[in-house]
Formats: C-alpha cells, structure tokens, sequence
C-alpha cells in the first residue's frame, strides 16, 4: 500500500495540539499530531449534508448571508456556493491560518478550490469573535469545529457549544435564520441546551461517506421569526 506523506504541520491556537496534513497519492488526511484523523478528503457525505440540508431549509431567502465556522478541507463550503449560485455571501472563520494556506494549495482541487470564489471572504479568526459582536446579522451559522460539542482540541470550544455560545449564534441570526451543527456523534445535553436558548431544534443522522458504515449528527436550530 502507499505510505502517508507528511506535507506539513500547524500548530492550534490556545494550546490546541498540532495540525498534520499527509497525503497519499490522491488522497489528503488532516490528524491530529499523536491523535486520530479529523477528516479525510474522500470522506466529506456528512460535510456536504451540512450545507445542502442547511440550503434547502433557506429556500425563500433571495440573498443569504452565510457564516461558515470551521474551513476544513473546504466542502462544506463548496456544497453551499454549489446550492445558491450567484446569490449568496459566504463568511468563513477559519483559526488556523495553515488550514487557509493548504485549501489555496494542495487541498484546494479536492473541492474545487471554492476559496477562489468572489462571494467568499476569509477571516483567520475563531468564529467566536464574530459570533460575538453580530446581531441579526446572517441567514444561517454552520460551526464544524473540532470534533462537535465534544471537542478533542480546544477547551476553548466549551464556550461555543454551551449556553453564552448559543446566545451568541441566536442573536446573530437574523429571525427565522437556522444554527447547523455538525458533530462526530449525538449528545443530548446539547441539544437541551439549544431548546432551553429558544431555538426550535431537528436532529437529523447521515452516513460520512455513501450509504453504509459510519453516521454523524447534525443538529438544524432555527431561530424563531
């Protein structure tokens, strides 16, 4: 079998670990340094649900404005501009500033390179900071941070998945406007959380790949109009 190749290393802000992209053949892998994989570039069917079922539930918005938490390797991204065509204002928070850098290099083809589109503005920021000081500001929120309301990185990511996190994203939709969540798996805790801030909450499964063997969650709250 082809060995990994280790293209680069980046450290996460706030004593988060390391960041490993590898690469093998035409495949990309980002772990975390002594840890498990994050993600993995022929694995993205729950990446693209988050995007695609978060679209389909903003049918009658005629210009949304999009936050998109978390770049990753660039999917969810792609499936939102893929959705509303020329109509959309994309926002995304990325931290680590390497994660920018390998989606405008060797990760970039595997979604198409959608950093190249001009309704997509970068900010090298944690998505916390802009949660903080919008108001009724976007159509939809869509946070793929770490590992989901049970992160693996940052402790940092406490306070987006608890109750001031949420206040935040509520009050940063505009009314009517839906919170999309991805996570590795449920937690029912959280999604109490989300009702208890008033949002109106689905919890929907989906497989990470095709049809079959491993299933995420995705939470879609909607803030009530």
């Amino acid at each position: 079998m082809t060995p990994w190749v280790l293209l680069d290393r980046a450290p996460v802000p706030g004593d988060g670990g390391e960041l490993c992209l590898y690469r093998r053949g035409d495949e990309f892998s980002i772990k975390i340094a002594g840890g498990g994989e994050l993600m993995n570039s022929r694995v993205h069917g729950s990446e693209d649900a988050l995007a695609e079922q978060t679209c389909a539930r903003l049918a009658e918005c005629e210009s949304p404005r999009l936050l998109i938490g978390g770049l990753g390797m660039g999917f969810t991204l792609a499936a939102a501009l893929r959705h509303f065509k020329s109509r959309v204002q994309v926002v995304v928070a990325e931290l680590v500033p390497a994660v920018v850098v390998w989606n405008k290099g060797p990760l970039g083809e595997c979604a198409g390179h959608p950093l190249e589109d001009p309704r997509v503005a970068v900010r090298e920021v944690d998505v916390a900071r802009i949660l903080g000081g919008a108001q009724s500001s976007f159509e939809a929120i869509l946070l793929d941070v770490d590992n989901g309301p049970e992160g693996l990185t940052r402790k940092e990511n406490d306070w987006l998945y608890g109750m001031s996190g949420l206040n935040a994203a509520y009050a940063a939709l505009t009314p009517g406007g839906v919170l999309a969540v991805w996570s590795a798996g449920p937690n029912r805790d959280f999604q109490q959380r989300l009702r208890k801030v008033g949002f109106d909450v689905e919890e929907v499964r989906v497989y990470a790949h095709g049809s079959k063997g491993a299933r995420h969650t995705l939470w879609f709250a909607r803030r009530t109009a």
